[in-house]
């Protein structure tokens, strides 16, 4: 057995005068853990970037020339993301350098593979490994949530932590907005997840922040559904349809609390403020942003329980102002199906409220169920008869209705006309095909038959 050993030093020896040690040293530290050396040039300029996921085959070797794995073997390509250490140093630090189509030898001291620890059965403890690695393809990860490639992300920096901004969340950010190589929107900015489309920051932008963490720096490719969309955006002159380039770095964040995070006198009191803030919106006729905010009162207090019964009469007014103020937005959004839905929860809470039936009938009006609607404004007005535009609405639901008869009638009227037409028509087409059948005899008999039934096909 000590001759073996021996041989096995021997051979180890031995073996490493088989693959030389050469090639660039790769590493950060210039430490000569990983020398890489290029053996088929690959094409373009790019270079893999931080998170992008990466696809290669590869094959391993211990010094001595024993293969231990092999991606071609299994014919299935190896694919990981990059930088986010899934896969040994080396491997982060030598993919990171390649360009699609390269072939290339990565050798790897142990402290850059699996160490004093090895990976047994196959990698002995402190083994230097050799890879040759080929590089196929790569590409951002998609941060849009919907996996349609809608917001593609590079990170050229690594942020630290694990925490993301959240909605509501404090942000500091850097952005750089660019489309089609021009610069249009260059800004530092303070201000809360949610608020961003007031800054004239498309959606994209505030989703692509929520999947960053803090001191990261990125590059963020937004669709134009997560752009500015077919409208596109006459402040920064940039035509509909546009796909946009952001730059950002995330600088600092402090993430709104979270539900679970508060207890009820917190919930109470955060809902005063953002119902403010709400409102503050809805005046300035961002009502978009005014939902967000009356929305986060209805997630914190929808489910609270066991509350006492002070605190559950701020609680219902906070909601019930925020169903009812919901219903408004939707309503200036042209969203009548969300406000309709917003009035019902209201009229769950306070089943006489003037304002959700009011609303609620306004929603019903712009479904054109006038019928439905007219329901709702006559309750108005039996409930509080000083309600005049209520009245109002009652006589134009009428009108409505009305007029949706007339129309239904032309309509059937027409469709009888048509019926009517149609028969005097099959009448007179039966005469003239008893017509064209007396002159089909009349050619038999001049034995013609044959040409006129060509001529008709």
């Amino acid at each position: 057995s000590c001759s073996m050993t021996m041989t096995a030093e021997e051979q180890s020896g031995e073996g490493q005068h088989a693959i030389p040690m050469e090639g660039e040293d790769i590493t950060p530290k210039k430490d000569g853990g990983v020398l890489k050396l290029v053996k088929r040039e690959g094409t373009g300029t790019e270079l893999p970037m931080i998170g992008d996921k990466v696809y290669v085959h590869y094959v391993g070797t211990l010094v001595d020339g024993t293969v231990f794995d092999s991606s071609r073997e299994r014919e299935d390509k190896f694919t990981f993301e990059l930088g986010k250490g899934q896969v040994i140093k080396s491997w982060d630090i030598g993919v990171a350098t390649m360009k699609v189509g390269e072939l290339c030898q990565i050798i790897c001291k142990p402290e850059y593979a699996y160490g004093s620890a090895g990976s047994p059965p196959k990698i002995p403890p402190n083994a230097t490994l050799i890879f040759e690695v080929e590089l196929f393809d790569f590409h951002g990860e998609d941060v849009s949530g919907e996996e349609n490639g809608g917001i593609i992300r590079r990170i050229i920096t690594r942020g630290q932590g694990y925490a993301k901004p959240n909605e509501g969340a404090a942000v500091e950010v850097t952005v750089e907005g660019s489309c089609d190589g021009r610069v249009f929107d260059e800004r530092e900015l303070k201000f809360e997840v949610g608020d961003g489309e007031s800054l004239g920051l498309p959606v994209g932008v505030e989703k692509s922040i929520m999947a960053m963490e803090q001191g990261e720096e990125a590059l963020f490719t937004l669709k134009p559904k997560y752009g500015f969309g077919n409208a596109g955006s006459a402040r920064f002159n940039i035509p509909g349809g546009a796909t946009l380039q952001y730059k950002i770095k995330l600088s600092a964040f402090e993430k709104a609390k979270e539900s679970w995070e508060m207890n009820t006198a917190e919930k109470i009191e955060q809902s005063g403020i953002v119902k403010e803030k709400g409102t503050q919106y809805f005046k300035e006729g961002k009502y978009k942003q005014a939902s967000v905010q009356y929305k986060r009162i209805v997630s914190w207090l929808e489910h609270e329980s066991g509350l006492s019964p002070e605190d559950e009469k701020k609680a219902k007014l906070l909601q019930l102002a925020a169903h009812l103020n919901l219903a408004m937005c939707f309503l200036k959004l042209q969203e009548p199906n969300q406000a309709l839905e917003s009035c019902d929860k209201a009229l769950e809470m306070d089943a006489a409220n003037e304002k959700a039936l009011f609303r609620r009938g306004e929603a019903l009006f712009g479904m054109k169920e006038f019928d439905r609607a007219k329901d709702d404004f006559q309750r108005v007005v039996q409930l509080y008869p000083s309600n005049k535009a209520a009245k109002n609405q009652v006589v134009l639901c009428q009108k409505r209705i009305k007029e949706q008869h007339e129309k239904d009638k032309r309509i059937y009227a027409n469709m009888f006309q048509k019926f009517a037409e149609r028969d005097s028509k099959k009448e007179a087409d039966k005469v003239k095909s008893d017509v064209k059948s007396n002159d089909d005899e009349m050619e038999v008999e001049n034995g013609e038959k044959e040409v006129a039934s060509d001529t008709k096909a």
